[in-house]
């Protein structure tokens, strides 16, 4: 199958040509600046091959390289766990059809402890992995041991991280990787940003042979308005926009699979039940999807996307990013789209392969939305984006960071600092800042020395450490930087669950308040009311 003339580049365009498709000049780009040794940011529209452009870089090191080593070569970190099944078979049909012997395994919240033990004792060769996940891993003692084979590491979607706490927790983990693995290459994946020097900068802060690799593919967008034919249906304030549904409606009609994007849950839940009040035949192929509903839900309702069983689905942004659903032909957006990039991401759900046109609907909720749509039409045409900038040296991400390092295989206090400046987001981090956050995590010159949950870290044979099991155990079940309110599980007295809502949520609601909740899983339709 890979034939002994064929270069390794080849090897991979013939993949390509056996499967209707030739490689855009763009990914042949990033896969020769990778054999060269860079760095990069991937900028391409959505559905134009990103993911090939990023992954086929690391396939063609390991060709031409006669001596295969063990254990991890490439790291894949995606920004929400929904996208991570989508990667994994993206990956793996090349890999199977090119009988490459590499194994690619996902790390997430969503995999068992059990499973991530048997993980560890025996890497797989492509690990697709979430920041926190990854984050996790380098509590362990001989976590360095991970990444000296290491390769690659693709961050996807990375203008979503890069203006985020999440971005500076995984620029942490660029740092500590490079400094045990010097030669490991850093690539992102984005479709939608304006300040690309910038994000290619904080992604490979310090790296000398670094490049901007910008896709040429002509993806056609078409954004639309729905506009009644009488303009005083729109009122000059609101938000729910429920007064177009009829309009709505008719679109969704004429399609074979449409999303329909709102804002908030609460908007999505009354959008689901408003259409489905008014077309109750649409019982079983009418879906909602949000974060608060439970992992099997979802999934469920992914799977009928890709599968093209659903007419339409109500959606926040938990769908917003990289899922490939190519059965989605028509993307409606109610209200405000909050951003040029958020429209753009949106409408890369329709029509997603290279030569489709995403199209996407805007539904205003109030008159004064009609602008907005038409600055933001004006802005796509001129390829106005808005910039993304870093947290500049959050202290507490670098509080846990400390902990993390101490946890996993100790520190040196100078070593590590010079790594931490290493990142981009705290280049400019004194050592007096770094002394603080230090004091902080071992209490040193504090007044509650004496209490353990306030010495977390503690000086050992010249090591910064965590000696307490308790602190260990707590510190691992809460890494991340997402602060969320607390929540309580919704499910059925007989045990089956629904998912989850913020206790500050149902704290407000009054006892009056029907509350009307309808779904289908698994053929069967519920509805749950107080």
């Amino acid at each position: 199958m890979l034939g002994k003339n064929l270069s390794s580049i080849n090897i991979i365009k013939n993949w390509f040509k056996k499967n209707g498709w030739k490689p855009f000049k763009f990914q042949t780009e990033v896969w020769e600046k990778y054999k060269e040794g860079y760095s990069g940011l991937i900028h391409s529209a959505t559905g134009t091959g990103k993911t090939y452009a990023a992954f086929f870089g690391s396939v063609i090191e390991y060709l031409d390289n006669a001596i295969k080593k063990p254990g991890l070569k490439l790291i894949w970190i995606t920004p929400i766990r929904s996208l991570a099944n989508d990667i994994l078979m993206n990956l793996k049909k090349p890999i199977e059809d090119l009988k490459i012997n590499w194994k690619i395994e996902i790390r997430t919240g969503d995999i068992s402890s059990s499973a991530k033990v048997n993980q560890i004792k025996n890497l797989p060769d492509v690990l697709i992995t979430t920041p926190e996940s990854l984050t996790i891993m380098l509590t362990h003692k001989n976590s360095t041991e991970y990444f000296k084979n290491l390769n690659c590491v693709v961050i996807d979607e990375w203008h979503e991280l890069l203006s985020s706490k999440r971005g500076v927790q995984t620029e942490l983990i660029i740092s500590r990787i490079t400094r045990f693995n010097p030669e490991v290459k850093f690539w992102g994946v984005s479709a939608t940003i304006g300040n690309l020097d910038y994000a290619l900068d904080a992604l490979t802060h310090n790296r000398l042979k670094k490049i901007i690799i910008n896709g040429e593919v002509k993806k056609k967008i078409l954004v639309d308005s729905i506009i009644p034919d009488d303009i005083s249906l729109i009122p000059w304030a609101g938000h729910l926009g429920i007064r177009l549904i009829n309009q709505v409606i008719e679109e969704i009609e004429k399609y074979k699979s449409v999303i329909v994007f709102t804002n908030t849950r609460s908007q999505t839940e009354f959008w689901y039940q408003s259409i489905l009040h008014n077309m109750p035949e649409w019982a079983g192929i009418i879906s909602l999807h949000h974060s608060s509903l439970d992992r099997d839900v979802r999934e469920f309702v992914e799977r009928g996307l890709k599968e093209g069983k659903l007419k339409c689905v109500v959606s926040t942004s938990s769908l917003d990013l990289g899922v490939d659903f190519t059965s989605v032909e028509r993307v409606i957006q109610i209200g405000s789209p909050k951003g040029v990039a958020r429209l753009l991401q949106r409408a890369g759900r329709s029509g997603h392969n290279p030569e489709g046109i995403s199209r996407i609907t805007c539904v205003p909720t109030n008159a004064l939305e009609l602008i907005e749509f038409d600055a933001v039409r004006y802005a796509i045409e001129k390829k106005y984006i808005e910039d993304r900038q870093s947290v500049k040296k959050p202290l507490d991400v670098l509080v846990q960071h400390l902990v993390t390092i101490a946890l996993g295989e100790g520190f040196d206090k100078m070593e590590l600092y010079n790594e931490i400046i290493n990142s981009y987001s705290y280049k400019d981090l004194t050592y007096e800042e770094f002394e603080w956050a230090l004091n902080f995590v071992t209490n040193e010159k504090g007044t509650l020395k004496a209490y353990p949950e306030y010495s977390k870290v503690v000086k050992e044979d010249d090591l910064y450490k965590v000696v307490n099991n308790r602190i260990a155990r707590f510190h691992r079940m809460s890494i991340g930087t997402i602060v969320s309110d607390s929540a309580l599980s919704v499910q059925y007295i007989n045990g089956g669950r629904l998912g989850s809502v913020e206790e500050s949520f149902i704290s407000r609601i009054k006892l009056s308040v029907l509350i009307l909740f309808n779904f289908r899983l698994d053929g069967r339709i519920f509805y749950i009311k107080n």
